[in-house]
């Protein structure tokens, strides 16, 4: 059939943008003046955050900073008290759930059944089908490190070996999003390499990342930019080489047990040029190449 000059079916009116490209256009997430209590506690401020399709962003702030509430408000396990949630270009991640993958901070698995079972079960959830995914299970538990747990029990890994497993989990299907929440708790130092190594990978193959930590050198290793908040509020949205910019890495702040304390034995320490008080504490500031 000659569809020369023809309108096609499928394509949008004049002057009307199709729904699934203007969804495409969409950051992977936005929030726009979130709030969230629980009783009489604000646990989420008139939060406004935005993370670009593709990007990989720290999600920062000390344990009870609120970032599992907001993170769980993204995937839609918590609805806001205000504000707006967007998630792929639609307002739940309920209708994109098949597109995100996502590790919690409070592991949960099957314990009774067994690993190689578990996995195809999620991954099957997620639409990941197919005669490879044996396969490609196989494959992703030896990226972890994990060859040969196919037929273990989930309640008999160690708490390590469970969140290498999740991992896998949330990454089988291949998630355009993928939210990790304190991904590197528990970890060793070894394993912690590795998980790294594997989020710069996935976000390297075309997924939008968002992870939390309250480590802020974990953030530093990995992500291009950091969103950083503090008691329901955000404090800090800057590229990581904006912040390098901003706060001189020579400067070392502290507040010491006694303020009034003489600082001239400080400032006599090779490599520092100066010490300065004010009402946040001391400020000792190394010589440049220190």
């Amino acid at each position: 059939m000659d569809l020369g000059g023809t309108t096609s079916a499928c394509a949008p009116p004049p002057g009307r943008t199709d729904s699934r490209n203007r969804r495409s256009m969409d950051p992977a997430i936005r929030m726009t003046g979130v709030t969230k209590t629980f009783g009489r506690m604000t646990a989420v401020a008139e939060l406004d955050l935005e993370v670009p399709r593709g990007g990989l962003y720290g999600f920062i702030g000390p344990n009870g900073a609120g970032k599992t509430t907001t993170i769980r408000m993204i995937m839609s396990i918590l609805f806001p008290d205000a504000g707006a949630v967007s998630i792929l270009g639609h307002p739940s991640a309920l209708e994109a759930k098949d597109r995100i993958g996502y590790l919690p901070e409070e592991r949960g698995m099957y314990k009774r059944m067994k690993v190689q079972p578990f996995l195809r079960y999620l991954a099957r959830l997620k639409g990941a089908d197919g005669p490879d995914l044996d396969r490609r299970i196989a494959g992703a538990l030896e990226r972890v490190g994990l060859d040969g747990v196919e037929s273990k029990r989930c309640d008999e890994l160690s708490k390590g070996m469970s969140q290498k497993v999740q991992f896998v989990a949330a990454t089988i299907h291949r998630p355009d999003l993928l939210i990790l929440d304190e991904p590197f708790s528990g970890l060793d130092p070894v394993s912690m390499r590795m998980l790294r190594d594997l989020v710069i990978e996935e976000h390297r193959r075309g997924a939008t990342v968002l992870f939390s930590t309250h480590v802020m050198p974990q953030a530093e290793e990995i992500c291009e930019h950091v969103i950083m908040v503090h008691e329901g509020r955000k404090v800090l949205d800057a590229d990581l080489g904006d912040i390098r910019s901003r706060y001189d890495p020579r400067s070392i702040r502290f507040e010491p047990l006694d303020p009034e304390a003489d600082t001239t034995a400080l400032a006599s320490i090779a490599g520092v040029e100066r010490v300065r008080a004010d009402d946040r504490g001391l400020e000792i500031l190394l010589l440049a190449g220190t």
